[in-house]
């Protein structure tokens, strides 16, 4: 694996000083248009605040710490749009939490708002670096609540990240790792609730520079190489448009701009197509300068030239001028097809449209006077349904953050009630769904739905437009399968309240009967005979014990013979019948294959460890090793499914791991090959592998339909090297579309 190479520091201390005044007046002159009477002596005491209280800090690379709050000051100003107030909260953002500066002396210096922010900063960071997962979400749990509370301490903390990101270079590989998966968990999907869109992509873009890094060098080359063909081609296309537009009297910028690293990497993932394939690499961006009351004629009427030049496809037509997402996005997206049969995608958008755009929520503050009403009110619905989350009792706070992420990511749909009001919900929700949206006990009592006065059942999809009539019966039960029925947070812990309260009345009942057969064999229903009971039949907890009592599936026949001692319960000595399944999974030695392959740390021992299913690494992968609580340690590729979650949840648990060369052991990989049914395409194919690669076979599917065949293929390879010489050899046959290595 290739190590990046950091250029090595070596200011002296009068080029340091330089270095930090020139900083300063960077942001000093950003603020510039912001600053009234009294700011810039409020920013200067903030700087000289942060500069004393860290002056003897050094970041990893060796530069001095002050420059990092200085560039999230800038971060935040120039990129995020925030004025003098938050530039000074990233000032101070690490005193109180890393220096001697208390909460109480920036409050005296700068006045609660600020305090209120920083506190907000210092939680947040003691937060994200803490090291298990259920406290790590616990605490993330808090940095929403204050998000709720001031958006601005959630986009000071994405500038943080940015900037920590930026900067990533210095780091160990784990720490790399880890920082990464977790802007990639956490960070972007905020970025890109709240509308900053541009910080979301480079976010995504940096961390899978980390993450994955031969892929991101791969599109980076390509996209590079492509750069001048796809100036040309832009020009071709924008040429009709901007003379009808100068024509028509338009006031406007036209940009073009390749679609992030990370964007193209997914649509080669989910789509299987090849660089070449991913049709929009660029969009089309034309803002235009026009008065607030005008701004939505103008864009329909620029779609309208766009279309006269070009096909449209109608299916990738995105109006959100009629209805903006809940994060205040306006614009008009149009897909048509450009010059020599390619795709290409306009964004058609106001000045003011591209401000909320660029800076999301930040630029909320700015437009809350003039016709921003609805936004605002969306706005709004959006975080009281993060506040309505954030106070649900559920215990779990992991399902809590999963259910979170999950509705941050998604695309939204409008749907309507029966008397036309609107509720957002995320794409994919249900008829169930849009009950609870309603109240929890419509929700509980929901037995099916009239959509657009058509009955269907609960699991119904809706879609935008969708007009929802909910049908209630005081019968109704919620029940378990509910909970793969319904896709938002606020349904689902609904749903585990109702089922909790219903296991909790049935529990009841195994009480009593629980409490009659004690009393039959003279003991008391006290606390410790309880344990002891719980103990005996392995239940997570009472509740639990009561609640199989009641179902029957225990039948308290073992109480006879239990010991009673006084009144306590002495549990009979184990007999030993029962089979020690799981002690033998614990114990299991992996096979010699498996242990021959890494080294560790620094000690240079062979410990024992397993290949995880989920990503099946072979030696060349860029992978890390971790520790399981069942199975000891397990080794996962750094782009598999599972990575962001593991790093980010639990980064403590991580090993460093390195391959060594071993020729003997081979590891078990699956192909996916695509391509034309042509006869005695399976002969060439086996014919490379087994014939002239020599590599074992393991298993083979093929699939035909319709002139194309579909092929899964098991192989042994020893490493990576000899993966890719296969993926070369087989892509080089005729009529081969694709191949692709399985995930799973």
């Amino acid at each position: 694996m290739e190590t990046v190479t950091v250029q090595k520091y070596n200011l002296d201390e009068e080029q340091e000083k330089k270095e930090i005044v020139r900083h300063y007046r960077a942001l000093l002159r950003a603020l510039k248009p912001r600053l009234k009477k009294g700011d810039r002596e409020l920013v200067r005491t903030a700087f000289e605040m942060a500069a004393e209280a860290h002056r003897d800090m050094r970041r990893k690379s060796g530069e001095p710490y002050i420059l990092h709050p200085l560039a999230v000051a800038q971060i935040t100003v120039e990129e995020i749009g925030l004025g003098v107030r938050s530039a000074i909260c990233a000032l101070l953002h690490d005193t109180v939490e890393d220096t001697e500066v208390t909460l109480e002396d920036v409050e005296r210096e700068f006045g609660t708002e600020i305090a209120h922010i920083v506190d907000g900063l210092t939680k947040i960071s003691t937060v994200i670096d803490s090291n298990t997962s259920t406290m790590q979400a616990e605490n993330f749990k808090k940095i929403l609540l204050t998000l709720a509370d001031d958006p601005r301490v959630i986009l000071i903390k994405l500038a943080d990240r940015l900037h920590n990101m930026r900067t990533l270079d210095s780091m160990s590989r784990e720490k790399q790792l880890k920082i990464s998966s977790e802007t990639v968990f956490i960070y972007a999907p905020l970025a890109h609730r709240l509308g900053l869109y541009t910080i979301k992509s480079e976010l995504e873009d940096l961390a899978m520079k980390y993450t994955e890094q031969d892929k991101y060098r791969e599109i980076a080359r390509r996209l590079k190489e492509t750069k001048r063909e796809r100036t040309r081609y832009i020009n071709e296309f924008i040429k009709p448009i901007k003379e009808v537009l100068q024509e028509e009297g338009f006031n406007f910028e036209m940009i073009g701009r390749p679609k992030s690293i990370h964007s193209i990497w997914n649509k080669i993932k989910t789509k299987g197509v090849q660089f070449e394939e991913v049709y929009d690499l660029f969009a089309i961006r034309i803002i235009l300068d026009s008065a607030v009351e005008k701004e939505k004629a103008d864009c329909w009427k620029v779609y309208s030239i766009i279309t006269d030049f070009y096909h449209p496809s109608p299916e990738r037509t995105r109006d959100w001028l009629s209805n903006p997402k809940s994060n205040g996005y306006e614009a008009l997206h149009v897909t048509v097809m450009g010059p020599s049969g390619k795709w290409v995608e306009v964004q058609i958008r106001s000045k003011r449209m591209n401000d909320y755009a660029e800076k999301g929520v930040a630029a909320h503050w700015r437009y809350k006077e003039g016709n921003s009403t609805v936004q605002e009110s969306k706005f709004e619905q959006w975080f009281s349904q993060i506040r309505e989350i954030l106070n649900s009792p559920d215990s779990n706070t992991l399902d809590f953050l999963a259910d979170f992420k999950s509705n941050l990511f998604t695309e939204e749909i409008y749907v309507y009630t029966p008397k036309g009001d609107l509720k957002i919900l995320p794409v994919g929700s249900t008829a169930l769904d849009f009950a609870y949206s309603i109240h929890s006990a419509v929700g509980n009592k929901c037995i099916g739905a009239k959509v657009n006065y058509k009955l269907v059942p609960l699991s119904h999809k809706l879609r935008s437009g969708d007009q929802v009539e909910i049908i209630t019966s005081n019968k109704q039960k919620p029940s378990e399968d509910w909970l793969n029925i319904v896709l938002t947070a606020k349904a689902k812990s609904k749903i585990k309240d109702a089922l909790k309260e219903e296991k909790r009345k049935v529990a009841m009942d195994g009480k009593e009967i629980l409490e009659r057969k004690l009393e039959h064999v003279k003991a008391s229903a006290s606390q410790y005979n309880i344990n002891e009971l719980v103990q005996f039949y392995k239940q997570p907890s009472p509740l639990d014990l009561y609640y199989q009592i009641a179902v029957k599936n225990i039948d308290l026949k073992e109480l006879k013979s239990f010991h009673v001692l006084g009144d306590k319960l002495e549990p009979p000595k184990p007999v030993k019948v029962v089979e020690p399944v799981v002690d033998e999974a614990l114990h299991k030695q992996p096979s010699k294959k498996d242990a021959e392959l890494i080294i560790f740390g620094e000690s240079s021992d062979k410990i024992a460890y397993k290949l995880a299913n989920c990503c099946r690494p072979i030696p060349g992968d860029d992978v890390f090793g971790f520790i399981t609580a069942s199975e000891g340690l397990k080794i996962h590729r750094t782009n598999c499914p599972n990575a962001a979650q593991l790093l980010a949840h639990y980064g403590h648990r991580v090993v460093k791991t390195k391959w060594v060369k071993n020729r003997e052991i081979s590891f078990l990989t699956g192909l996916k090959i695509v391509g034309m049914d042509d006869v005695g395409v399976i002969h060439k194919i086996t014919n490379i592998i087994s014939g002239e690669l020599r590599i074992n076979i393991a298993g083979l599917t093929i699939e035909s339909k319709e002139g194309l065949f579909e092929g899964l293929i098991k192989v042994f390879v020893h490493d990576k090297d000899e993966l890719e010489e296969l993926f070369e050899r087989l892509k080089a046959l005729d009529g081969i579309q694709s191949i692709s290595r399985l995930e799973d």
